[in-house]
């Protein structure tokens, strides 16, 4: 006879086990002898091990009972019936493991594919991985403020990344991002934009020269500055242009 240590320790588990395994009405608890201890026979020793391979195997507690005491076809269809269940289990697991994968970068969570490609793209150019996801953060609410400028956004991106001129252009400005507005690599990097927008006849306003929308330049003070600069001398060359073209209108009239 054995007392419940010596037959955990000959199944190979713990005492907690077998008494859990009492509660649930695995396996018969025995009355306790003269001297008080409760004694186990050899035949709670072969159930328990039963048990503890079955549960081992992937068998529900609740269903042990029923396939200790099955017959053999009954074991087998038990057996195919709780095989299928695991199957199910493992192909679900499987595919929230892959879902987790897909979202350790966090813009898969709810960006398409297409614009998470732009963003690795930029990863692989050596733009940082703060502007990465200052970009990231401005497509997700873009989802929101216009849900179909993601395939225009795309287009852009790439054909700014397809022009090295662009690129590094762009690179500039994420090397800036964490200067103070008075830096003197902000103000240089102002006068090379601002270059670039007259010889190519550009505006701040269009993608080529705007580094990032109002949402992310908040997050730069360097950023800020740039596109008010950029933008105050573009709108001083429009006004000079206009009042050049009214002088002109004005000189031309012959009462």
């Amino acid at each position: 006879m054995l007392t419940i240590s010596q037959l955990a320790a000959t199944a190979g588990v713990t005492v907690r086990t077998v008494r859990h395994y009492h509660q649930v009405g695995l396996l018969p608890e025995p009355e306790r002898d003269a001297s008080g201890y409760r004694r186990y026979g050899a035949q709670a020793a072969v159930d328990l091990i039963r048990i503890r391979t079955l549960a081992d195997a992937g068998v529900p507690l609740a269903r042990i009972d029923a396939v200790m005491h099955a017959e053999p076809a009954e074991f087998a269809a038990a057996m195919a019936d709780i095989d299928g269940e695991l199957r199910r289990r493992i192909d679900q697991l499987t595919e929230h493991r892959r879902r987790i994968a897909a979202l350790s970068g966090g813009e898969r969570l709810v960006l398409p594919a297409e614009v998470v490609a732009v963003l690795d793209r930029m990863r692989g150019l050596g733009v940082s991985e703060r502007t990465v996801r200052l970009e990231r953060d401005a497509r997700i609410l873009m989802q929101i403020l216009d849900p179909g400028s993601a395939p225009r956004w795309i287009r852009d991106k790439n054909a700014r990344f397809d022009d090295p001129a662009k690129t590094r252009l762009y690179l500039a400005c994420d090397e800036v991002i964490d200067c103070a507005p008075d830096d003197p690599r902000v103000g240089r990097l102002i006068d090379e934009l601002d270059a670039w927008q007259i010889e190519h006849e550009g505006d701040i306003s269009q993608p080529e020269l705007k580094v990032l929308d109002s949402l992310i330049a908040e997050s730069s003070p360097a950023w800020q500055r740039l596109i008010e600069v950029l933008n105050h001398r573009a709108e001083r060359r429009r006004t000079a242009v206009s009042g050049t073209a009214a002088r002109r209108r004005v000189a031309s009239f012959d009462p």
